[in-house]
């Protein structure tokens, strides 16, 4: 088993599955990763449909289409228990992958368009709670430029 890589509070995630880029904060406090999402609707055969926000503002969409992995309750940061569907899908932090269950759920008013819940985290990555991007690039352009076997996601 490789040594965890030390990754800061706030990290790029890429998706590479979905061609997406996200700013995304890994919070050791929630138990499972979150994506923002503007719309969401279930398909037949066990699918849903949504619209992941790419930018804080919501001028950069994408829409998805995944099988459904689960539905659960989830209880939010506020105390409220709400039913979400989760998607499975590859995440890659600085170079590391694993496969991620993620929920789906408007994070419209948070900062952060993703949430890295530590199901995802794992034994493979380790928070320094005081830092940001001590594994990838502070800049989207940056980041953007040192992915590699990724669709193209939107530039700033």
């Amino acid at each position: 088993m490789k040594a965890p890589l030390v990754i800061g509070w706030r990290e790029w995630a890429e998706l590479p599955a979905w061609g997406l880029l996200l700013r995304a904060k890994a919070d050791t406090g929630a138990k499972s990763s979150a994506i923002d999402c503007a719309e969401i609707t279930r398909l037949p055969d066990d699918r849903v449909r949504f619209t992941v926000r790419i930018d804080r503002r919501g001028r950069r969409l994408a829409t998805i289409e995944a099988p459904i992995a689960l539905t659960k309750r989830v209880r939010s940061s506020n105390g409220d228990a709400e039913e979400r569907i989760f998607v499975r899908t590859p995440i890659r932090i600085a170079g590391r992958e694993r496969s991620a269950l993620v929920s789906l759920v408007c994070r419209k008013s948070m900062i952060h368009r993703m949430l890295l819940g530590r199901s995802t985290l794992g034994p493979d990555f380790l928070v320094h709670s005081s830092q940001i991007h001590l594994a990838t690039p502070r800049r989207r352009s940056e980041a953007i430029s040192s992915t590699t076997n990724r669709a193209a996601p939107p530039s700033d």
